[in-house]
């Protein structure tokens, strides 16, 4: 796996420590749209590693996150601008997509 994998005690150092557009990618190991996901998410975060860092936060691991996000399925992007919650994505998502929610957070 190409994508930092962060549990719930970084996730609040990750948001605030960055200057760019953070994606934290909400999963499961057993999740088949999010095993789909996975090389979307690493051929963006190769692609466009200016304009965007992504983040793996595995669910079953972390359910003080969860909760405290209100993931309530997965997998579920969720985008982080200046250190907030900006918006997020449910279920599988095309390249297309996420990054025109990247560039759009990014004006």
């Amino acid at each position: 796996m190409l994508l930092r994998q962060i549990n719930q005690n970084e996730l609040k150092d990750v948001v605030k420590g960055s200057t760019k557009t953070v994606l934290v990618d909400f999963y499961a190991d057993w999740c088949m749209p999010c095993k789909m996901m996975a090389p979307v998410l690493e051929k963006l975060a190769i692609q466009y590693a200016s304009e965007v860092e992504v983040f793996k936060l595995n669910t079953d691991e972390n359910e003080q996150a969860s909760r405290a996000f209100e993931i309530f399925s997965i997998p579920t992007l969720i985008f982080f601008k200046e250190g907030k919650m900006a918006t997020r994505l449910v279920g599988f998502n095309s390249a297309d997509k996420i990054m025109d929610t990247v560039r759009r957070l990014n004006k």
